[in-house]
């Protein structure tokens, strides 16, 4: 562990404020210990921000947009392409630190930092592309079109279990569009931010840029509150609950600011009689158990009533073959829940869901004798979609239910408040045509015959209903980080008006 941290420079104490290239500062707030779930030891600490730091992060956001926006895009690009080769050069360490922080297993880790790689790829492709309309003018001699301005310092707020990635898609496509940011990463996951933030340094300091990449860590009441009240950024990126979601919206709302809203998940698969069962059943899996179900994963199977018995027995056996352990072990496949609360909350809705008839079909209990806040992942057999079904707990339960026909499983489906992801498995072409057609999957992602991931950064992410409805990564979603602005130009020595207005003077 010693050699991940002294490689990304971290260290035993941690300052957890950096305003401007390298410039950190020990925060004057109260110290705080990232635990490794795996054990609940301490790993190290950092100083949090005050109210004052905070300041001093966003006055340096705001000084280095007033250069960086004035930089050519492609420059700019040659800045996220730089961030993105550095990030291939720690990328064994960083993702064994995420492994280490937020105790998914190794392969998941790297993977996270493969992903903030190739949304770097995509962002420098991005810098050429931030293209505008030209449009036809119903007046003779002039000329319409649209372009795109850089917004502004921007906030961006992460969760604990894509501590990195979701930064990395904000960040990649912001900077690009010419805008700075304030990050604030999870309580939980600290020292990946901090990491991060070295390596930023550096690019910035390659480049001669100052005041693109800031970081704060700080308390919610402290900073976080701070953060959405500030009419100084003009969008706020959130990835988090949907209560939280919900203040964070009012909040932004009511300085008229803009919100990127990453909610909640609660994803379901519908599968179908005529399906692949051994292509569903590996697709399930991942989506339930990766990450120990700490994402925005498969949590509702929907399966027809004449395979679901045959589905349920695979499924079983697949969950009972899944190694748990040392996330940093070779092999394993599950790692530990991120705290003793979150192991609390999934016993509780193990309970619940008998309570409401479900049936355990496996696991559902605690395993003290891996380490500290391991689980079993778990497969619940419900009567019916329950209200605590419409809830998103953030563990390893998958809850399964049966369905005769399509336009059953579809409105089962839709019937829960959020909206992110969704899938089908079927060899039907007029059922997955159905399911992807208007009346289908109501989420922001709807897949056939693949689960319900949305991992490849070309596709923009995100969600409807209580899923917020933002957008980030890929496709246009780069639009939200900026400001739309239409010109008309007028090179014909008159002055017609448009709708054929006559004022003479």
């Amino acid at each position: 562990m010693q050699d991940i941290l002294k490689r990304l420079g971290i260290k035993a104490l941690n300052a957890g404020v950096c305003s401007d290239a390298d410039r950190w500062i020990p925060g004057a707030g109260a110290e705080l210990a990232s635990i490794n779930p795996a054990t609940n030891e301490v790993i190290a600490t950092v100083t949090q921000a005050s109210v004052a730091d905070y300041d001093r992060a966003v006055a340096a956001a705001q000084a280095g947009f007033e250069q960086w926006r004035l930089l050519p895009a492609p420059k700019r690009g040659d800045v996220i392409r730089d961030l993105g080769n550095a990030l291939r050069e720690y990328k064994e360490p960083l993702g064994e630190l995420v492994t280490l922080e937020n105790g998914k297993i190794r392969e998941e880790g790297l993977g996270e930092v493969q992903e903030m790689i190739d949304i770097c790829d995509f962002a420098v492709g991005l810098s050429r592309q931030l293209y505008g309309l030209t449009m036809h003018s119903e007046r003779p001699g002039h000329r319409m079109y649209e372009q795109w301005h850089p917004l502004g310092p921007i906030g961006i707020i992460t969760a604990f279990n894509f501590p990195l990635a979701v930064w990395s898609w904000n960040a990649a496509i912001a900077a690009v569009c010419g805008d700075t940011m304030i990050w604030k990463p999870s309580p939980m996951t600290p020292l990946t931010a901090i990491a991060v933030q070295h390596i930023c340094n550096r690019v910035m300091a390659q480049h001669g840029v100052e005041g693109v990449f800031n970081l704060v860590i700080g308390a919610n009441d402290v900073v976080g509150e701070r953060l959405l009240n500030d009419e100084r950024l003009p969008l706020i990126s959130f990835t988090g609950s949907i209560g939280v979601g919900k203040h964070v919206a009012r909040t932004v709302a009511g300085r008229l600011g803009r919100c990127i809203l990453e909610l909640g998940g609660n994803n379901g698969i519908i599968v179908s009689a005529d399906a692949d069962l051994d292509l569903a059943t590996r697709a399930i899996v991942f989506g339930a158990v990766g990450t120990a179900g700490q994402r925005c994963t498969t949590r509702r199977l929907i399966a027809q009533r004449s395979i679901v018995d045959e589905l349920c027995a695979r499924l079983a056996r697949a969950y009972q073959s899944v190694p748990i352990g040392d996330p940093m072990a070779e092999g394993v496949l599950m790692g530990p829940l991120v705290s003793e609360s979150a192991v609390e909350a999934m016993m509780a809705a193990v309970e619940r869901a008998r309570a409401d008839g479900g049936e355990v079909l496996t696991g559902g209990r605690r395993l003290p004798d891996i380490g500290a806040n391991f689980v079993e992942p778990t497969i619940i057999r419900m009567p019916a979609q329950s209200p605590l079904v419409c809830e998103e707990t953030f563990a390893p339960i998958l809850y399964i239910m049966d369905y005769e026909t399509l336009d059953e499983a579809i409105a089962l489906h839709n019937a829960v408040p959020q909206g992110l992801s969704s899938a089908i498995f079927t060899r039907d072409l007029t059922r997955s045509e159905a399911f992807l057609g208007h009346a289908g999957s109501d989420c922001g992602i709807a897949n056939v015959n693949i689960g319900t991931s949305g991992a490849e950064i070309g596709g923009a992410f995100g969600g409807e209903k209580e899923t917020g409805g933002g957008r980030e990564s890929g496709s246009d979603a780069w639009k939200a980080y900026m400001r739309r602005q239409t010109n008309t130009i007028n090179f014909s020595g008159e002055l017609p008006l448009a709708q054929g207005i006559e004022f003479d003077v």
